[in-house]
């Protein structure tokens, strides 16, 4: 049976103002790019003309520019979920335009399918193959899994972007498996090391949903993160040293645990780090995704297996895995992210979580996602799904932001993210504060001394002396505003006249 093929606009034609649609991948990686550039295109033009045209769209995590960033500035978004990182997307969420649901990403197959979001009209999802049967097709998915085995099941209708950028051979990457419903006799999820594999290779869709196959050759929009400063190697052996100290200490088996960690320079830092310490054995991984470092030192072999939900990789790099593919189909794992970032297997396997934070206060909480407590930066992506599962809960932070006139350790949190009860471990350039079996004024002391930069010290243990005593975790909303005022015009005001501004 020969599907309809299409091009992108025609494909792009067939989605009406108002419908709700579920894309595949997971951050750029295996994101349909070729659909919707088209729509986008199509929005635009149907609102010059006058006419209404808004989707509502349901991804696995953050996507790519053609997909919500050039959606946002056509003005075609109505509703999103369940996470970001674009910028134009930011503009126009903080605008007041978007309707955006901020969600953990392992919850989101599981929210779909008791329909949190009523219905689903569409799901568009990128392939590398397809096996076009007469009742049932096999898609083989690219570079990510995401939320697709749940979204093509739950969806009225479906269209493929058949991406020939990616080899076939991708297929020998992935594990399709959706638990079963929640409530009484719910099995497990029978993983027990993070290189097993309980499902299929392909994704089943019904051939009758198929509404069309659109053809494409197109490259990751893949998200280049500069080498590692000063700062983030630092980050890196900081965190190598106190992994290594727990290790030493018993704490962590002898034969280590799995390691997660999210995107971005500072976790290319870490993964360096840990493969240069003498004093880390070879380790594996269980995380949302792999970026270009956890690619790197598993062909060097001191990353033993991975398993993610994403590739988050250049292209160079996602070309080096598709040329050593009888390497890394025995080595790495892609899986749906609910899987990928289930609690239950986190906790099962002991996964040392590793993220990064905007801001840490004093008592441990942290902010990942918004700036001033009110402006949209990025979602909480899948952090909390590790954060509050894992062995060890690790945030990392630089101490301080814009060249220094902004601490990334506050008095409070202006939004809290993860809670002080989530919070084993903060690290920064400046050191580590454990905070594991401390209450919150021993805390605050780890925190200040340990991770703060020191120039903003000062201003911290003075602002700690105007609250104290006042109760188990003195807070002070008039104090905690003055410090941010104090340095926010650090060309204007000493800092030592902190005390003075709280008169």
């Amino acid at each position: 049976m020969a599907y309809q093929r299409m091009t992108p606009a025609e494909a792009a034609a067939l989605i009406s103002d108002g419908e709700t649609l579920a894309t595949s991948g997971f951050t750029p990686s295996g994101s349909p790019k070729g659909f919707f550039r088209a729509l986008s295109k199509r929005a635009v033009a149907l609102h010059d003309g006058g006419q209404p045209f808004q989707i509502g769209l349901i991804t696995g995590a953050s996507t790519c520019q053609s997909i919500e960033g050039d959606l946002a500035a056509a003005r075609a978004l109505k509703f999103r979920a369940p996470f970001s990182t674009n910028k134009d997307f930011r503009v126009h969420t903080n605008l007041g335009e978007i309707d955006y649901e901020d969600m953990h990403l392992g919850h989101m197959a599981e929210r779909l399918r008791h329909g949190f979001y009523d219905k689903l009209d569409w799901a568009i999802i990128e392939v590398s193959d397809l096996v076009e049967g007469e009742d049932m097709c096999k898609a083989y998915l690219t570079s990510a899994g995401g939320i697709t085995a749940t979204a093509v099941r739950l969806a009225k209708r479906v269209i493929i972007e058949h991406n020939t950028f990616h080899s076939p051979l991708s297929r020998l990457l992935h594990d399709t498996y959706e638990p079963t419903d929640c409530g009484y006799g719910r099995m497990p999820i029978p993983i027990l090391t993070p290189k097993d594999r309980i499902g299929d290779n392909f994704i089943a869709i019904e051939a009758w949903k198929i509404a069309a196959v659109v053809e494409t050759c197109l490259p990751e929009e893949a998200r280049t993160f500069g080498a590692p400063d000063a700062a983030t190697t630092q980050i890196g052996q900081n965190v190598a040293e106190v992994l290594a100290r727990d290790l030493q200490m018993g704490r962590i088996p002898k034969t280590f645990l799995p390691i997660q960690s999210g995107v971005g320079a500072t976790g290319n830092a870490v993964f360096k780090a840990l493969a240069a310490s003498k004093l880390i054995p070879r380790f594996h991984v269980y995380s949302e995704v792999v970026q270009d470092a956890a690619i790197h030192y598993m062909l060097e072999g001191k990353v033993i297996d991975a398993s993610a939900t994403a590739m988050t990789v250049t292209n160079e790099r996602l070309k080096m895995v598709y040329d050593n593919i009888d390497y890394f189909a025995k080595h790495l794992t892609l899986r749906q992210s609910e899987i990928a970032n289930s609690p239950e297997v986190i906790r099962r396997l002991g996964v040392i979580a590793l993220n990064t934070a905007l801001e840490c206060d004093i008592y441990g909480n942290e902010n990942s996602s918004h700036v001033c407590g009110s402006t949209l930066m990025n979602g909480i992506g899948g952090s909390c799904d590790y954060e509050r599962n894992g062995f060890i809960s690790i945030f990392t932070t630089p101490s301080t932001a814009k060249n220094g006139t902004v601490s990334a350790i506050v008095p409070m949190c202006c939004h809290v993210d993860s809670t002080e009860h989530d919070v084993d471990i903060i690290v920064t350039e400046q050191g580590i504060a454990d905070l594991r079996g401390k209450g919150p004024m021993r805390r605050a002391e780890e925190i200040i001394e340990n991770c703060a930069h020191p120039d903003y010290r000062p201003l911290l243990r003075d602002y700690m002396k105007h609250i104290a005593p006042m109760g188990h975790e003195p807070q002070s909303m008039r104090a905690a505003l003055a410090f941010h005022d104090t340095f926010l015009r650090r060309g204007d005001m000493r800092l030592t006249d902190f005390g003075e501004y709280l008169k």
